[in-house]
């Protein structure tokens, strides 16, 4: 059996309160952004290019049906769905790299995403980088997105660090792909899945959360309060 429709269960992944997802064993998706001194990416190609990461570790052949990563990732799934950024450079990047996983690169952005991991069982390379200092910035004004390309919208009114807005266009993504019907889904991944992620304008906020659209409510793990609304995935398939 090859089939990449997994699905999530009942109850949100996201959701504040505990629910069956809590009782399962409890998984992370890894992500690791490579920052070099002096030539740090750009937020918004990184929070896209980590999006597109999670999209790619999905489709991957060795995630699905019978692949190598493909039970990880369904117990990954079956729980909270959490993922977890990192930052990397140097001797770190090249360590990160030789271990099993896909490097996904956008303009100036280079993320390796990796199978799921037990939640305490991270492999060693990997638990020694740090989640602190993921801040990045737009060095250049972001354009809009271009019409028609699937856009994740992220709440105006909340700050998150670069590490941590990564992984909610990540929930972003995945959302949107568990939602998509087949032709969709197939139209997108051989497109290479092209998306943006931008800062939706506070005027038009209201709209997007009440219109039907993927909505990741963050579990309030980390940063921001439970249940905060952080991004809305918009794909014209889903419109």
């Amino acid at each position: 059996m090859n089939d990449d429709r997994t699905t999530p269960a009942p109850d949100s992944p996201f959701r504040p309160g505990p629910g069956d997802r809590d009782a399962a064993p409890q998984f992370v998706l890894p992500l690791v952004v490579r920052i070099e001194r002096g030539s740090p990416p750009a937020r918004t190609d990184a929070l896209e290019t980590a999006a597109r990461a999670v999209l790619v570790m999905l489709t991957d052949e060795r995630s699905v049906g019978d692949g190598e990563w493909a039970q990880a990732m369904r117990d990954w799934q079956d729980a909270r769905i959490r993922k977890v950024v990192r930052r990397a450079r140097g001797a770190e990047w090249r360590r990160a790299e030789a271990l099993p996983g896909i490097t996904v690169t956008g303009k100036s952005a280079e993320v390796r995403v990796f199978p799921p991991v037990p939640l305490d069982g991270w492999p060693k390379d990997l638990a020694r980088l740090q989640v602190s200092g993921t801040d990045l910035d737009d060095p250049d004004p972001v354009p809009p997105a271009d019409p028609g390309v699937p856009t994740l919208w992220m709440n105006p009114e909340l700050e998150m660090s670069a590490g941590k807005a990564m992984a909610q266009a990540g929930h972003g993504a995945q959302l949107a792909w568990w939602e998509l019907p087949d032709a969709a889904r197939a139209a997108w991944r051989a497109a290479g899945f092209p998306l943006a992620v931008r800062t939706a304008d506070p005027a038009d906020w209201p709209t997007l959360t009440g219109g039907g659209l993927p909505t990741v409510r963050d579990a309030g793990f980390t940063e921001i309060a439970p249940g905060s609304c952080t991004v809305v995935a918009d794909h014209p398939a889903l419109r």
